[in-house]
């Protein structure tokens, strides 16, 4: 899966997916980190560029997604200390669903208790 994580997305959780075979470029690689570029052209680079958008910011994406499903994917996850974990939930997630183009995934943390 070709994906573009966001810049807040945890670089733990790309390496790891690059581990598992995915190709991961982040907004800092792309040279969009630290510019505060809007979430909705975010979105826009990703489909340029083919690539599913990785995000921890679930609420502005689901958003997004919301109002236009015209993208290559994405995936809104919760924040997660376990991100070797996060990171094998994204690929399991993914495997399943086929292609990506204008789905929103969500991938949350498991509950504990």
């Amino acid at each position: 899966m070709r994906f573009y994580a966001d810049e807040n997305f945890p670089r733990p959780v790309v390496e790891r997916l690059r581990e598992l075979g995915h190709d991961v470029l982040t907004a800092q690689e792309a040279g969009n980190g630290g510019q505060g570029i809007p979430d909705e052209e975010v979105v826009v680079f990703a489909k340029g560029h083919d690539r599913a958008v990785l995000t921890l910011n679930r609420r502005d994406f689901i958003r997004i997604h919301a109002r236009d499903a015209a993208h290559e994917g994405i995936v809104v996850c919760t924040e997660d200390r376990d991100m070797a974990g996060q990171a094998n939930r994204i690929h399991a997630a993914v495997a399943t669903a086929g292609p990506l183009a204008g789905l929103l995934i969500r991938v949350n943390r498991p509950q504990t208790g």
